[in-house]
């Protein structure tokens, strides 16, 4: 390995700003000590499968007020040649808060074969969207089916929002339903790769919400849900359970998986909101190592933190900081909350507005990048699936760092400088090799060197 190019996105001021620069590793006759970032790409641990965003009604709805050009732009940047390179996608089954509003694929409680089942609400804004997005990648991406609530009159409450619990008498039916929703949308040409149990299980919200304890989850997953998947032909659906916040991750793994389940259970699905807990992770990959481990939600809240509460470069820092921290406890894929909101942050049918890598100016047609969007590109673009993690380590806090070496041989060292006093040198080290590198203060930077 010899040649050697970083690209740096620089997160202060009013606006990023954007440098590359190209050198060559040379040997490290110095020794150097000091100053080091160790790179080790003999040193592997899990497999990356890939970076995506959520599909949802709101991002749909929003994307629809707009041109057509500036639809199609949008989904180019993330999907599409040339842009974040997003492989992943998610999907909401039936109502999420970012919808319109409460909706539900049947009605009838009386109608055990759900008679009066039906996608139209789906095929408005979530369909058309997810199609976009095979267009501009090229071919499927991988989606993540997730639901919020099960239909109402199934729920102990009789209401999609509010929490409360599915009736165990309802297990199979809603076993059943979940086999059509899937069934239904492999035959709209939109295949599901994985799902989730349930959308954060533990919380009860204004919004479509549903509890389960870890034994109900359990019990639903192995007696009902598994064996309705492999009863009707969607064995390759991988169940991801929890799906819910970082410092609970490793108790609810725990509380599932056991001889009866691990086979069933393809990994452990996660959000970011209650703080890094990185060490979760690496308790679920130590016990668990079956399991791949799924950022499947995270965002900028704009109620709990305010639109501008730390500025857009907090939040972009924020987005590196994480996928740094989840990469190097074994995250093996990552997905984002909405592809794009409006410039409300919406639409949300309770108004639980949030913020967005890309917003859609509905009133004057006009679509902003924020500088979220340029740092989730410092991993999406540049780590591809099948890479796997490498070994690296850095010489100050202030710089973090994490590494991958892609199938085509390249390896990636993405660095977080969240110094605010002037560059920092570093004295990259790979393999007996040396290039002596600026990091400017506040800034991510990705480096790839070719073999």
């Amino acid at each position: 390995m010899n040649q050697l190019t970083m690209e740096t996105t620089i997160l202060e001021g009013s606006q990023v700003t954007k440098r590359s620069y190209e050198t060559g590793l040379i040997p490290d006759v110095k020794n150097f000590e000091m100053e080091v970032v160790n790179l080790y790409p003999k040193k592997t641990y899990q497999t990356i499968e890939g970076f995506g965003a959520a599909l949802t009604e709101s991002a749909g709805h929003a994307l629809s007020r707009m041109s057509p050009e500036k639809y199609e732009q949008v989904v180019q940047a993330c999907y599409g040649e040339g842009g974040l390179g997003y492989t992943l996608g998610r999907v909401h089954m039936d109502s999420c808060d970012f919808s319109l509003g409460n909706y539900c694929a049947v009605s009838d409680p009386e109608d055990p074969s759900f008679g009066d089942f039906s996608l139209n609400r789906d095929a408005q804004y979530v369909q058309p969207l997810v199609k976009k997005v095979f267009e501009a990648a090229g071919k499927p991406v991988s989606l993540l089916l997730s639901p919020w609530s099960p239909p109402a009159f199934m729920k102990e409450t009789g209401v999609r929002n509010g929490g409360g619990h599915l009736k165990p008498e309802c297990y199979r039916a809603y076993a059943s339903y979940i086999v059509r929703y899937l069934t239904e949308y492999e035959k709209a040409g939109i295949p599901i790769r994985f799902m989730t149990v349930q959308n954060e299980p533990l919380a009860v919200q204004t919004w479509d919400s549903c509890e389960y304890t870890p034994e109900e989850e359990k019990i639903f997953l192995r007696d009902y849900l598994y064996p309705a998947l492999q009863e009707n032909g969607l064995g390759h659906v991988g169940i991801y359970i929890w799906d819910h916040n970082k410092e609970r991750v490793y108790e609810r793994a725990c509380g599932i998986v056991d001889e009866t389940t691990k086979d069933m259970i393809e990994g452990v699905a996660y959000h970011w909101y209650t703080g890094d807990h990185f060490e979760t992770l690496s308790m679920v990959r130590e016990d668990f190592p079956q399991l791949k481990l799924m950022h499947s939600e995270g965002c900028v809240e704009l109620a709990r933190f305010g639109e501008n509460a730390g500025g857009d470069m907090l939040h972009a820092k924020k987005y590196a900081h994480d996928i740094i921290g989840d990469l190097n406890h074994g995250m093996n894929s990552w997905i984002d909350w909405n592809l794009t909101l409006d410039e409300q942050g919406g639409p949300n049918h309770v108004d639980n507005f949030c913020g967005a890598p890309v917003i859609c100016h509905t009133d004057t047609d006009t679509v902003e990048y924020k500088p979220m969007f340029d740092a989730i590109g410092h991993f999406s673009r540049f780590i591809r699936p099948g890479a796997v993690r490498i070994g690296c380590s850095s010489y100050s806090p202030e710089i973090e760092v994490t590494a991958a070496r892609n199938p085509d041989g390249s390896c990636v060292l993405v660095m977080l400088h969240t110094g605010k006093d002037g560059r920092r040198p570093v004295q990259l080290r790979v393999e007996g090799k040396t290039a002596r590198l600026m990091l400017p203060a506040n800034s991510i930077s990705t480096v790839v060197i070719r073999p």
